[in-house]
């Protein structure tokens, strides 16, 4: 760092055990130059937040999280976020999304909105502050990008940073924001095992140059296989730092299981020669709530979903993921809801159980 200032703190290295459910990926590969479109062979997985550098749902969780797995925020910003909006946030940070999204920016998340996504589940997150854990770096620097995930979709990235001036005790707003994006990443490959904290998207960028102070940068990840997109603040301040984070409280050594854990069953409804009709149960069997679920299987060779309700579907040959729908995905602990489809192909389907996770 210049001038030989004090190193910052960094926030502690976490085992695999430990930050188990850390749910989404991190981004993207190298990326040397300013504004590059990077092109890979394998498609992009993720559906999470950024962590390097933390969004704001991301470290307030650090921030948030005790050994007994209960969410009980240090942060001043992040208590606020915690008292506007409850503790279930916390638990689903990486679900910062829109359904209807379909990549859209300015004129779609309103003013005032934008590190929520107007999603009003994460309003708390909205709130215009100078204390939200921050991220150091050195304007015009190459730095690393990262981006945890859950489940495999294939998008693009695009990343945003705020104007000179941008003043973070005001509500942030479009014009506060660059017009264009500073790096364009698009169809990343997925690195590791989808739904651990090892998983992610990472590349290097070149970060804006002349910024100094206080910004945010802001991620926007859209799905190219639905509307679906993704949208994050990451407080972060340009003062020669290297990627130190400060504002976490150390949440100690968590060791409980991922939060809203999940159940789905399958019954068949209806044959008939040459196809079937299903419905599929989702039952949150957590102890806290949850803001989405996704089903995911594998039909019998000779079968494909010929129609699906209820749910958000893809298709990967034979494999189905299941995504809630906007109004069925929040479940209290205990609570259900179901969604069905249709296949054509003969044989039928026995299974009952299939995979759930949160997200």
């Amino acid at each position: 760092m210049a001038g030989g200032a004090a190193r910052r703190p960094r926030l502690p290295h976490r085992s695999p055990r430990r930050a188990l459910f850390l749910t989404l990926l991190a981004l993207l590969t190298a990326l040397p130059a300013l504004g590059l479109v990077l092109a890979a062979s394998t498609p992009a997985a993720a559906h999470g937040t950024p962590v390097k550098p933390g969004s704001r749902t991301f470290l307030c969780w650090q921030d948030a999280l005790t050994d007994t797995g209960e969410i009980k925020p240090v942060n001043p910003a992040c208590k606020a976020a915690q008292q506007a909006g409850g503790t279930t946030p916390f638990y689903n940070w990486f679900s910062v999304l829109r359904s209807d999204g379909a990549g859209r920016t300015r004129g779609f998340v309103p003013d005032g909105r934008l590190c929520s996504g107007g999603n009003p589940n994460f309003a708390g997150f909205d709130l215009a502050r100078d204390d939200w854990p921050v991220t150091h770096l050195t304007a015009g620097a190459t730095t690393d990008f990262s981006y945890n995930a859950w489940a495999a979709h294939p998008g693009s990235f695009r990343v945003y940073v705020t104007k000179d001036g941008y003043d973070p005790t005001k509500p942030l707003t479009w014009n506060d924001v660059e017009d264009q994006p500073f790096l364009t990443v698009d169809h990343p490959p997925l690195n590791g095992t989808p739904g651990t904290v090892e998983a992610n998207y990472s590349w290097s960028g070149k970060l804006p140059s002349g910024k100094s102070g206080r910004h945010i940068i802001y991620m926007v990840w859209q799905r190219s296989d639905s509307a679906e997109t993704f949208y994050s603040c990451s407080d972060v301040v340009f003062d020669g730092g290297h990627g130190e984070v400060t504002g976490v409280h150390d949440p100690g050594n968590p060791t409980e299981p991922p939060p809203g854990a999940c159940t789905a069953t399958r019954t068949t409804t209806g044959t008939w020669p040459g196809g079937y009709q299903s419905e599929v149960t989702v039952t949150n069997t957590g102890d806290v709530p949850m803001l989405g679920w996704m089903v995911d299987w594998t039909l019998p060779a000779g079968q494909a979903v010929d129609s699906v309700w209820n749910g958000d579907a893809t298709y990967t040959g034979q494999d189905v993921m299941v995504h809630n729908a906007d109004w069925n995905g929040s479940l209290s602990p205990g609570r259900s809801t179901t969604f069905g489809y249709t296949v054509r192909g003969s044989g039928g389907d026995g299974t009952t159980g299939l995979p759930c996770r949160v997200g």
